[in-house]
């Protein structure tokens, strides 16, 4: 009924293959199956670049258009790290005073506290509160020179996350994960729009002070992208560039040769590993150093700003000298044409104030308020401040309830922060808290919101900014968040 099946003997006769040969090719063939899948990878990522959805690797000085005209040209993010206050900047609540030292009432969902306060007495404030501008926005004495800025910035007061504690806050923040190993959105703004800058990174780090930033460098990595497109952190203090200029006795010439060896090394490497990105960004790290020789010093020299500029951003004054100095130094990158710069302030979780909120706050806000209030001023006078988005904000708020009683436990339930510029409408408000401050209530903005927020800024498109890795396509904003459309003038 079925034909005979040949015996293995014949099956040798008839085509000369021995059992071993023929499980030798068969097993070669399951090497394809890994390769298939890189190939329709590739097509996949070709046919997404195609309409626009993938867009390819850039080097300094090269830009590409973003997906729509942006407003902005480049991003200057102001990070107060460790949690600030929004019910003692920005967020007014007379309800908090009134019941000061008594339990939450009942009326009001208790969160589960990561440090266990769910219950203490809520703490009132002692802030003197105003309306401020033509727009009457309402701010505190701790930051009367932000203050001044109110026609300029939109507060967004209904902002919230998932990350409790500040290493998943932080990280949220930065990258709109929880979970560290993803880009940063400085990185992703890298690799959407490249640099216009030949001689200085597109994303520049800087600190304010010595201490450590909660997960230090993976805060500004390029994650899964190529390492060119991770922020270059520069230090603070009066030489922000390390090794910047040349020793005395070596040529340019010289320093040159030594380059290219170096190029020509690592490049062998990277032939021999070619999935290893690290090799093809230390190249351009060091061709970037090289030209950083001739451009970057020129940046950096603070000395050349006029004496009513230092006096403006109080870079004479001891507490203000030292985030005056980075604030003015943002403003000279970005009209250099750096696209992201994240600046650092209280690294080391310093407004984390889970007691003496009255002490810690006063010495921040003293320290940060004036040069914040100097950047804005200085951008508009410039003419710079519609093509530069200015945010403001830390990974989370402080809750109503005290800790430790004197003290304000992490909210990330709701939360202040503001932008300024770049296509955003001045003088609003944005979003509300619950009569506590506790939750955020109406118009909820998410992580994601915000950087979807930025990016549309910029001229790209969250959904549509897409890198391919591992044959997944991957965004942002992790598939969600959507630009709050209400900030834009």
């Amino acid at each position: 009924m079925f034909p005979e099946t040949p015996s293995i003997g014949l099956v040798r006769q008839q085509t000369g293959f021995t059992r071993r040969s023929w499980l030798a090719r068969a097993g070669q063939g399951f090497g394809l199956v890994p390769l298939l899948a890189l190939e329709r990878s590739r097509i996949r990522g070709a046919e997404a670049a195609k309409i626009g959805g993938v867009l390819g690797e850039t080097g300094p000085g090269k830009t590409r258009p973003g997906h729509t005209p942006g407003r902005a040209k480049s991003v200057i993010f102001l990070f107060m790290e460790g949690g600030p206050s929004h019910l003692d900047l920005f967020d007014r609540k007379p309800l908090l005073n009134k019941l000061a030292g008594q339990k939450m009432p009942d009326s009001f969902v208790r969160p589960i506290s990561p440090m266990g306060e769910g219950n203490s007495p809520l703490l009132g404030e002692k802030r003197k509160w105003a309306r401020h501008g033509k727009s009457g926005l309402w701010m505190s004495d701790w930051i009367p020179n932000i203050a001044t800025c109110a026609d300029d910035m939109a507060v967004i007061r209904s902002c919230y996350a998932e990350g409790i504690n500040h290493s998943s806050g932080v990280c949220q923040m930065n990258t709109g994960s929880v979970v560290g190993g993803r880009p940063s959105l400085g990185s992703w703004v890298s690799y959407g729009l490249g640099s216009e800058a030949d001689d200085l990174p597109a994303f520049v780090v800087l600190q304010d002070g010595k201490g450590p930033v909660v997960n230090g460098p993976r805060n500004w990595s390029a994650g899964f992208m190529s390492a060119v497109h991770q922020g270059t952190r520069l230090e603070s203090g009066r030489e922000p560039i390390q090794n910047l200029f040349r020793p005395d006795g070596v040529s340019t010439a010289r320093d040159r040769a030594k380059l290219d060896l170096l190029g020509s090394l690592n490049g062998n490497i990277g032939r021999e590993y070619p999935t290893n990105s690290d090799f093809d960004a230390r190249i351009r790290g060091y061709e970037l150093a090289f030209r950083m020789q001739i451009g970057a010093p020129d940046a950096v020299d603070l000395a050349k700003e006029s004496r009513s500029t230092h006096a403006l951003y109080g870079t004479d004054r001891p507490d203000t000298e030292s985030f005056g100095r980075l604030c003015l130094l943002s403003r000279r990158l970005v009209e250099r044409g750096v696209r992201f710069v994240q600046l650092y302030h209280g690294p080391g979780s310093k407004w984390d104030a889970h007691t003496g909120i009255e002490k810690n706050h006063t010495d921040l806000c003293r320290a940060m308020d004036r040069p914040v209030a100097a950047l804005l001023k200085d951008l508009k006078a410039r003419g710079m401040l519609e093509e530069t988005l200015v945010v403001w904000g830390g990974e989370f708020g402080r809750t109503p309830m005290s800790e430790k009683g004197d003290g304000r436990d992490h909210n990330p339930n709701g939360f202040s922060m503001f932008m300024a510029g770049g296509g955003i409408k001045g003088g609003m408000e944005y979003g509300e808290t619950d009569d506590l401050g506790l939750f955020a209530s109406r118009d909820k903005v998410h992580v994601h919101d915000l950087h979807a927020t930025i990016l549309q800024s910029l001229g790209l498109d969250n959904m549509r900014l897409v890198y391919n890795h591992g044959g997944r396509p991957e965004r942002p904003t992790l598939n969600e968040g959507e630009p709050v459309q209400a900030l834009f003038s």
